[in-house]
């Protein structure tokens, strides 16, 4: 057997970037990084470098991202799997954004060779840069037989994670993911990649003294779905349900999850605002999926067509086995 084949897809984010006056910004392209990780992989994988094949896709901080931007991501890493040469993909992002790109990205991976994606908490040019032994490390998964068919895994900072559940957890520390769960389920979206437009699903944080009106205001501006950053187990005041419910009268589909790191999120409470309530209004209840990641899945199956109950089974089937 020869040499493996990685194509590396380059999108920004602060492992190309450089300090200057106005702070941080991307600027390298994948050859840069291709040439800052030379001399690295033996020392990190023990095995022999892979055969990289560079695509420069797009140089952005990922906090800039638009839901198009992240969707042209996706159906870059299946274009590169369309060649049967390719062993594996590895992606470099920002890590603002992140667990969603490579969630989006891990609902259409059927294909069960690796795809990794890899970033950086400091820019290319710092003393301290983590992005090159990141990249050198995000390879070595890419290339490791055991990384097969275990969808979108992640690497920053030293270990590889999965990336159902993934959020980001440290503004600073270079490992600065953590999951909800390490055992999360990989239902995915039957259909390939939307080349269109895609369904508008608008994210509300919820918190005491919210305004309903920011519900009413994502109905008025077209809004196929919205997802509540509840408090707790889900949980928000009687007037939020409210206007949940006429929402959902509109054909709105609204799911629920929680600004809580960790923990399942159950219908527990009723007083007018809990989750109770808001099942009661048709909100469906994402028990696992954090905000985030509960938005890409609801823009993924909304613009597949999926019924309330194909929608209700993904958020089911994404908790631990």
């Amino acid at each position: 057997m020869g040499r493996k084949r990685v194509v590396l897809i380059t999108t920004g984010g602060t492992i190309a970037a450089h300090q200057t006056v106005g702070g941080a910004v991307p600027v390298l392209h994948s050859d840069d990084l291709v040439d800052l990780v030379r001399g690295r992989f033996d020392q990190v994988s023990g095995i022999e470098p892979p055969e990289i094949t560079t695509v420069d896709l797009m140089t952005r901080d990922s906090s800039a991202l638009r839901t198009s931007d992240q969707f042209i991501i996706a159906t870059a890493v299946v274009g590169a799997l369309a060649d049967s040469e390719v062993d594996a993909v590895v992606v470099t992002h920002g890590t603002d954004t992140m667990e969603e790109t490579a969630f989006l990205v891990d609902l259409y991976a059927h294909d069960r060779r690796p795809v990794v994606f890899t970033g950086a908490q400091l820019p290319s040019d710092d003393p301290e840069a983590d992005g090159p032994a990141n990249i050198a490390a995000a390879l070595a998964c890419a290339v490791d037989p055991d990384s097969a068919g275990r969808g979108v895994q992640v690497v920053v900072g030293g270990g590889r994670q999965p990336v159902r559940g993934l959020f980001k957890a440290s503004t600073e520390a270079l490992a600065a993911y953590d999951v909800v769960h390490p055992g999360m389920g990989r239902p995915l979206v039957d259909l390939p990649v939307p080349s269109g437009r895609t369904s508008r699903v608008d994210t509300i944080a919820l918190y005491p003294g919210v305004s309903p009106g920011t519900i009413a205001a994502a109905v008025a501006q077209n809004a196929a779905g919205i997802v509540l950053s509840a408090t707790g187990s889900g949980n928000t005041h009687p007037d939020i349900t409210a206007q949940v419910s006429l929402a959902v009268q509109q054909g709105v589909t609204v799911v629920v999850s929680t600004r809580v790191p960790y923990g399942r999120v159950t219908a527990r409470y009723g007083g007018g605002g809990g989750a109770v309530d808001l099942a009661a209004a048709g909100a469906i209840v994402s028990e696992w999926l954090r905000a985030p990641q509960a938005r890409m899945a609801l823009i993924a199956l909304l613009t597949a067509g999926a019924t309330r109950d194909e929608i209700t089974d993904f958020f089911t089937r994404s908790g631990p086995a």
